[in-house]
């Protein structure tokens, strides 16, 4: 789910992985009877937010280890909830462009992590 993390940073990792665990754990719960678009998008933010408010609090990784982190964390939730905003009737076309709308989706949150930064950076 998440990538591996340097060993100097481990004992951040855990507090990272949980958050996100939990927080795709929520967001499956609350998608079980389906959600939109729309709302998968603010769950996506909300996530981006999240990751990258903890990962501003370790200073042992990179930017780099950080948006990939941020990244990776955004596909867990693609993969967890993503299916669950398309409608019955179009399921079978979607799945024939579902890697296509997961790249296209992990592109815009990587542009968003840049647009969220300044926003949750800890002063």
């Amino acid at each position: 789910m998440i990538s591996d993390v340097p060993t100097k940073s481990a004992a951040h990792y855990f507090t990272i992985a949980e958050r996100v665990t939990v927080f795709i754990a929520a967001a499956r719960e609350a998608s079980r009877d389906g959600i939109t678009w729309g709302e998968f998008g603010e769950l996506t933010v909300a996530l981006l937010r999240l990751s990258i408010a903890t990962l501003e609090q370790v200073s042992t990784l990179s930017g780099a280890e950080k948006k990939e982190i941020a990244l990776e964390a955004v596909a867990a939730l693609f993969d967890t909830v993503a299916d669950k905003a398309v409608p019955l009737n179009v399921y079978p076309l979607y799945m024939l462009v579902r890697p296509t709308v997961r790249s296209l989706v992990l592109a815009l949150a990587s542009g968003a992590v840049e647009g969220l930064l300044p926003l949750v950076r800890v002063a």
